[in-house]
């Protein structure tokens, strides 16, 4: 027993002799690729970090300069709340993705020093990459359509949206969801894979629509002069000077109907501002319409209605 035990000792010994050198060399460099992979998964994060740093509203972060942004100027001090959100949630996607790269390359070269056949396991990690694929295909097509929408700066915060299931002001926007409140005070939550499309009431312009309804007989030549003159000062005068972006426009008879005739005065105005205006001058409109003497329609209560 003794000659034995001496005999597992000496091999033992041998073979420590003979492998030790090999596995203190193979440690240190996967120790030495740890580390480089901690360092440049570090310098990585940093960079993105620097690249998604939140500026002011006159100041983009370094990240979305290059692409292209549709912020409307009315939202004022939403403008730079919506650029930080957009750059950190694209910065969020950044960090994940040179997370995975980085630390998925160290473990196959970990792998390689020990001295393992790798190419099985890419194999199987790319097949069970498709099968993952297939099962929560839904969760990848709601992160694919927010991060396409988060380059292309389809809406953001602050933004009035129609998205088909729900209308009203984004006040939150995600890679899988966005949150949306209507104007009943109801919060929705759309995936963003469902969205086929988008209207944005927020973007470049808006056009304040104001339908006025007329009675028959009315003196629609009278009615237009009517419309003209005070739909002009009043765009002209504080505070809907500060929106309109063009002089309003009497467009006419809109359409004739068994209970009137209807005229329509548009206005070009700043994004998100069309129904304040639209408010603005129709409160102005009605009143003027019937000091002129001209003949409105009214209800069975006698007020007069407005339609638009």
């Amino acid at each position: 027993m003794q000659g034995l035990d001496d005999a597992k000792q000496a091999l033992a010994i041998d073979w420590w002799v003979e492998n030790g050198p090999k596995l203190a060399q193979a440690g240190l460099r996967i120790a030495l690729i740890v580390l480089m992979a901690i360092v440049v998964r570090w310098l990585l994060r940093r960079l993105i970090d620097r690249l998604t740093r939140g500026g002011n509203a006159d100041r983009k972060p370094s990240l979305l300069r290059p692409l292209r942004e549709r912020a409307p100027q009315a939202l004022g001090a939403l403008v730079s709340e919506r650029r930080d959100q957009r750059a950190k949630t694209i910065g969020s996607v950044l960090k994940s993705v040179t997370t995975i790269g980085v630390f998925g390359i160290a473990f196959i070269q970990v792998l390689t020093e020990l001295g393992m056949n790798v190419a099985p396991i890419l194999t199987s990690a790319g097949i069970l990459g498709v099968a993952i694929g297939f099962g929560a295909q839904n969760l990848v097509k709601d992160f694919l359509s927010g991060m396409f929408m988060m380059l292309e700066d389809q809406y953001g915060v602050g933004d009035v949206v129609d998205l088909g299931p729900a209308t009203g002001t984004v006040e939150a926007v995600g890679l899988r969801i966005t949150t949306i409140r209507d104007g009943n005070g109801t919060v929705w939550y759309v995936r963003n894979g469902e969205i086929l499309r988008v209207g944005n009431s927020s973007q470049g312009f808006a056009v304040a629509v104001v339908d006025l309804p007329l009675a028959y007989g009315a003196n629609l030549a009278e009615a237009s002069e009517v419309l003209e003159k005070v739909s002009l000062e009043a765009t002209e005068a504080e505070p809907l000077s500060k929106d309109v972006i063009d002089k309003p426009q009497v467009l006419g008879v809109e359409k004739v109907t068994a209970e009137g005739i209807t005229m329509r005065v548009t206005v070009k105005v700043r994004p998100g501002r069309q129904w304040s205006v639209q408010r603005a001058l129709r409160a102005k409109l009605m009143p003027a319409l019937e000091r002129s003497g001209v003949t409105t329609v009214k209800d069975d209560s006698g007020v007069t209605t407005a339609k638009s």
